[in-house]
């Protein structure tokens, strides 16, 4: 979408005349919605510099300017795009990103960011160069037209208050390089070599609507794209598919490919239990659906398994952070157009929100967004992984929305479990141990999985290290009772979590892998940290907000941390409906520790703060050694 398309004529003209700001901002308005006195401040200042660089009369008169564009299939815009077609008559496009900056510093140890003041304070962001390869990267890798008519993309970055030193600017540091070769870097000083950089791509002006055509071009994964993400696919053993899970893939496909041709709306209901493989089915859906040349994204509202999947699905050396743009928030479709995409493809469908935003106060409901912006829409969701007031997502509201919008409906179940070492019967136990439901299973589970209850946090602690030490999978996880400490959110030497001499920090902040990361076993992870991915191991320690009193399970939201935000409004609710509010607390604590006691494959071993709690665990276990002893599970009976 261009907010603002003129000729360089038109455009110089505008900026004489002192309207150009009252432009952009009038179309802006009317396309996106208001702007804030920022924004609107940068307009002003920005096109004075942009005017200055294009005062030269070899830059032709009828190139194209665009302002504002935004990249298809982000909210991602363009400060300031000229075309034109270059002395051999190549059509081109110069992507220039616009910076405010008068200072900045580098962040070692982080690929392509930098630090600098905005937004009322420092803060970390991408460096300029990187910016502007990447919305080109983005640009050359989804549109059609760019690829086929072979359309030159040639990105930049102008800090044109910034006043770069010659011989030591961090902004030019050595570890910025890669990037400043792909998208040089233009300072207050350097107009003539920015008019020059210009100048090498376009010497004609605009002759065959270059601008509109990259607009109004399809929006699909290149060919390059296509065939990088299936060879990272191939031979990866973490995105096998067997038995339902390829049901479940086939039948996906099968509506996609449908949908595309008749352009009729479906939606596909995938239920599962943890480990039963959803999100294995959802990358691998996301890789063939895009090499079958259809619009798809992979959605998920947690960052952690986007930012892991991500991870996982590049590979060590694969260094092409645009594929980040195949993987979506769930607000990302509030101003989506009716089937913009043709497959959607949503992961943890019980974590939607109703709305989206920081405050919950934009669009209208995100299940509805998302059904109306695709095609075909796929909803991988389990009903006992709702783990905030917040989660909203469930199978009677997609079919709610499904049938409003017309679409076909198909329902598949994935039953057969690929964590807790294949073992439903420990999954069904611990429903029924924790009375989230009453199961066929409440006796016990027949596979090897290694489950044990442990009698103090440094023995646990100590039992996941030594784990720890084979792949770098087992982690420790815990309950929301504990708040986390401001000043130790980025520094794994202050504690949030003690108990009596026992003392650990939550996981940091400034990273979104920590499932993955290599130091992390340092720290406790908390359900979002978790929730979507497996280890090997995992220790959770289970908090005094749930406790075993009077010969049943009970939870209590009085016992989690201030800082928790997964029961924000709860207290406000419980004086206005106290059984609703007790309902709902009682759910979301149960489905917590239920989701971070299915996270390890091999092996759960917990810690429990309420003594009475701990006995009974082991009163379940010593009843399960009792009727299954000849069982091969690693457990004991416990005194």
């Amino acid at each position: 979408m261009l907010v603002y398309e003129a000729t360089k004529e038109e455009f110089m003209n505008s900026v004489l005349m002192g309207s150009i700001t009252d432009e952009i901002y009038d179309i802006y308005k009317e396309k996106i919605g208001k702007s804030n006195q920022s924004q609107i401040n940068s307009w002003t200042n920005s096109m004075e510099f942009m005017f200055k660089v294009l005062s030269d009369n070899e830059i032709p008169n009828d190139s194209g300017v665009a302002i504002e564009f935004t990249i298809p299939t982000t909210s991602k815009r363009i400060d300031f795009t000229l075309t034109g077609q270059n002395e051999f008559g190549k059509d081109s496009a110069i992507i220039i990103e616009l910076k405010q900056w008068s200072e900045a510093d580098k962040v070692e140890g982080k690929d392509g960011i930098v630090i600098t003041y905005f937004g009322r304070g420092l803060r970390e962001t991408a460096h300029p160069s990187y910016q502007a390869w990447s919305y080109a990267s983005l640009i050359e890798n989804f549109n059609e037209t760019v690829e086929e008519d072979s359309i030159g993309l040639y990105p930049c970055a102008y800090l044109h208050n910034y006043d770069f030193d010659e011989f030591n600017d961090p902004l030019k540091d050595k570890i910025y390089e890669g990037y400043i070769e792909k998208a040089p870097l233009y300072g207050k000083r350097d107009v003539f070599k920015l008019r020059n950089f210009i100048k090498k791509y376009v010497k004609y002006g605009d002759k065959t609507n270059i601008l509109y055509r990259i607009d109004n071009g399809r929006i699909r994964p290149s060919k390059k794209l296509q065939d990088t993400l299936v060879g990272m696919l191939e031979g990866n053993d973490y995105f096998v598919m067997i038995d339902e899970q390829k049901v479940a893939y086939e039948l996906a496909v099968e509506m996609a490919r449908k949908s595309y041709i008749d352009e009729k709306k479906r939606v596909l209901i995938v239920e599962g239990g943890p480990g039963t493989g959803k999100s294995v089915v959802a990358v691998n859906l996301l890789v063939n659906l895009l090499n079958d040349e259809l619009n798809t994204l992979y959605v998920t509202k947690n960052t952690a398994p986007r930012e892991v999947f991500y991870e996982k699905l590049k590979g060590i050396n694969y260094n092409q952070n645009y594929i980040k743009n195949l993987f979506k928030g769930s607000g990302s479709f509030t101003k989506s157009d009716e089937n913009q995409f043709d497959v959607l493809i949503v992961d943890e469908a019980h974590r939607l929100n109703k709305k989206s935003g920081l405050f919950g106060n934009l669009g209208e409901n995100q299940v509805k967004e998302i059904i109306n912006a695709a095609k075909t829409s796929i909803f991988f969701i389990d009903k006992h992984q709702r783990v905030t007031l917040k989660d909203y997502g469930n199978i009677r509201v997609i079919e709610k929305f499904a049938n409003e919008a017309c679409a076909e409906i198909e329902h598949i179940k994935l039953i057969s479990q690929f964590r807790c070492n294949g073992s439903d019967g420990y999954l069904s136990w611990l429903n029924h141990v924790l009375e989230i439901e009453e199961t066929a299973n409440y006796d016990g589970f027949n596979f090897d999985y290694d489950f044990r209850i442990v009698n103090s946090p440094d023995e646990l602690k100590e039992l996941i290290f030594e784990k720890n030490k084979i792949n770098n999978s087992a982690r420790l996880l815990a309950g929301y009772c504990w708040n986390w400490i401001k000043e130790g959110k980025s520094n794994t030497n202050i504690h949030d979590i003690e108990i009596g001499d026992f003392s650990m920090s939550w996981n940091l902040n400034n990273t979104s892998t920590w499932a993955i990361d290599e130091n992390s076993v340092n720290e406790i992870g908390c359900i979002h940290t978790s929730q979507g991915l497996e280890f090997d191991y995992v220790g959770v320690i289970l908090g005094h907000d749930i406790r075993y009193e009077y010969g049943q399970i009970v939870t209590d939201f009085n016992e989690r941390a201030r800082t928790d935000q997964s029961l924000k409004g709860i207290k406000k609710l419980y004086r206005e409906n106290p059984n609703e509010a007790l309902r709902l607390a009682d759910e979301i604590i149960k489905n917590t520790y239920r989701t971070l006691m299915t996270r390890g494959m091999k092996g759960c071993y917990i810690y429990c703060e309420d003594i009475n709690l701990e006995n009974y665990f082991k009163e379940r276990i010593n009843q399960l050694y009792k009727n299954k002893v000849e069982n091969n599970s690693k457990f004991t009976l416990i005194n």
